[in-house]
């Protein structure tokens, strides 16, 4: 029973995912489906002060990102990012990965590969060395959280 828990949630971030592939693939050209990434950041609610620490800060990206997690009381199994950037493109990237990674567990979050995401959403040829990097930054800041919380 436990492991069918466990599959369902895993189709599930495959099933996000894909809804990511889908909406791109709806956008004829690159300047479009970057502009749908800058309007995912509307999405985000800006952190606090207060949580925009050194300790929150993701090492690795170019643009001052902040990343928070935490977990619920209602399921205390899941784990529940929160980010914040200076740069609207790159909010729009944490909206992207928030809505992957936020409210798995651990375990779910680590089973996934993050270059398989970068491949599957078609982002390679989208976005600069630069920020790819961040971008994985990103990914392994969530995986580090998610390690730490196991």
């Amino acid at each position: 029973m436990r492991r069918k828990a466990h599959l369902k949630r895993m189709t599930s971030i495959d099933q996000t995912i894909e809804e990511l592939v889908d909406e791109f693939a709806l956008l004829p050209d690159w300047e479009e489906r970057i502009s749908h990434v800058i309007e995912l950041a509307r999405s985000l609610e800006p952190l606090g002060e207060g949580e925009r620490t050194e300790e929150s800060r993701v090492r690795g990206c170019v643009s001052r990102v902040w990343l928070v997690s935490e977990r619920r009381p209602e399921t205390p199994e899941n784990l529940y990012f929160r980010g914040d950037s200076d740069a609207h493109l790159v909010r729009g990237e944490i909206a992207m990965l928030l809505r992957i990674f936020s409210g798995r567990t651990p375990q779910e979050i680590l089973s996934v590969d993050p270059r398989a995401v970068f491949e599957r959403l078609g982002l390679k040829d989208a976005l600069t060395a630069q920020r790819s990097n961040g971008l994985f930054a990103m990914m392994n800041r969530i995986q580090q959280e998610a390690r730490e919380a196991a």
